[in-house]
């Protein structure tokens, strides 16, 4: 299975998405990881963003190929990064489960205003990414990320999934 965990930055979405990969035995892929990997730090234009997007869309039709479940850690803002997991799930015969994370906007100027291991995502960052996250049309699962619910979100998602998945 191909699971999508989305969101602005600073809502909780990367720390969900590796604990969930762990509980599952999955593959964690991390866009901020990728970029790092790929030396593309600093680099957000579309056509950046974009080749970051399709990097991560091999690396999860190889892992599926390899009958492996993968997480795919990234925000997801605009519908062509969407779509294209859609069509690689549809092409691979394999579910897709997306899960949208949200979180306070407190909450999430707190934790931006913190450094973070891999991110690069700070307050302005967040804002554009806000300002350009297109609403989702597909099926999805709404998780809220609060202070000390990492647990309660990861049981609502295997719960989802494999309510959906029997």
């Amino acid at each position: 299975m191909i699971i999508i965990a989305s969101g602005l930055p600073g809502s909780g979405k990367s720390y969900f998405a590796s604990r969930l990969a762990k509980k599952l035995d999955a593959l964690y892929l991390s866009s901020d990881q990728l970029r790092l990997d790929q030396n593309a730090l600093g680099k957000y234009s579309l056509k950046d963003k974009l080749a970051i997007y399709l990097a991560i869309s091999d690396q999860t039709a190889k892992a599926v190929d390899n009958d492996q479940n993968v997480v795919v850690d990234a925000t997801f803002y605009h519908h062509t990064m969407r779509d294209l997991f859609v069509e690689l799930a549809r092409m691979h015969h394999t579910p897709l489960y997306v899960f949208l994370i949200v979180a306070d906007e407190e909450l999430i100027l707190e934790r931006l205003s913190k450094p973070r291991e891999l991110s690069e995502a700070d307050l302005g960052v967040y804002q554009s990414m806000k300002a350009a996250f297109e609403k989702m049309d597909m099926q999805h699962r709404v998780l809220k990320s609060e202070r000390n619910n990492i647990e309660a979100m990861l049981q609502s998602a295997t719960d989802y999934i494999f309510k959906i998945h029997e």
